[in-house]
């Protein structure tokens, strides 16, 4: 097997819908990554690699990898990859990357992490990660879908975190959960985009307008919503930060559905 890749034995897999599952693996002793990066990871097809960009749903010191995918049914790794099961193998490149850090950000108060589908998985890293909530007053996840049932982690955000007996009394100071879905009834409804320019989001979760001065942003998404929103924000004056300079927003674009 080449060097840049290692094994990781599957441990769980959970079906949240017929479109989503995740799964936790083992994780190499030598894998390091920051919260809300994501690496390469895929199966041996024919005897070649096939590769795919995921993020890391668990935190950088976690023992395990988890990941959350969505199902394609004539997608060349999703495919493949929705009928693991537990004790199967995976391949994990050993190599972490991604601009989803708060490095890249100017400082700020508030952390807004906006994703859509499983763009929500490096914003589940970064909530579970007590570094993150040490810059900031206020942690902002707002997952948009289209259904109720796609509205994964719902648990863990709103029971598990807040008693966590590390950093469980932080999240509950300062981690807000905002779900929103647009094609049922559910107490958020409504695009993320229109969320935002009609203040209906921050009315919401009672904080003020939008503020370049204490407003950050991470975004992580389908390409729609990435390049509406990057407008939106653009057209506020928020300027997109990465690895070479920070800004008051960043973007993963690392991600093709396949």
């Amino acid at each position: 097997m080449s060097g840049n890749f290692f094994e990781a034995k599957v441990l769980t897999v959970h079906h949240w819908t017929d479109r989503l599952f995740s799964f936790t693996t083992t994780r190499d002793t030598s894998f390091r990554y920051q919260s809300g990066q994501f690496c390469m990871i895929g199966l041996n097809v024919e005897g070649k690699p096939l590769m795919r960009a995921y993020s890391m749903v668990s935190p950088h010191y976690e023992e395990n990898l988890e990941f959350l995918s969505i199902k394609v049914p004539d997608g060349p790794l999703t495919s493949r990859l929705q009928n693991i099961q537990p004790g199967d193998f995976i391949l994990v490149g050993r190599k972490a990357s991604g601009t989803l850090l708060t490095q890249n950000l100017l400082p700020g108060r508030h952390l807004y992490l906006l994703g859509t589908g499983t763009g929500l998985a490096p914003f589940m890293s970064i909530i579970q990660d007590p570094e993150v909530y040490e810059q900031y007053e206020k942690v902002i996840l707002v997952h948009g879908c289209r259904e109720v049932k796609e509205l994964a982690y719902q648990d863990k955000i709103t029971r598990e975190l807040p008693e966590n007996e590390w950093f469980g009394d932080v999240v509950r100071e300062k981690l807000i959960y905002y779900p929103t879905v647009t094609r049922e009834a559910f107490k958020n409804q409504g695009r993320i985009t229109d969320l935002i320019q009609t203040s209906r989001l921050f009315n919401d979760i009672g904080l003020p307008p939008m503020d370049i001065e204490a407003d950050r942003f991470m975004l992580c998404g389908s390409p729609e919503m990435l390049k509406e929103t990057q407008a939106i924000l653009a057209g506020k004056g928020l300027k997109e930060g990465n690895m070479s300079h920070q800004g008051h927003y960043v973007i993963e674009r690392a991600f093709v559905e396949k």
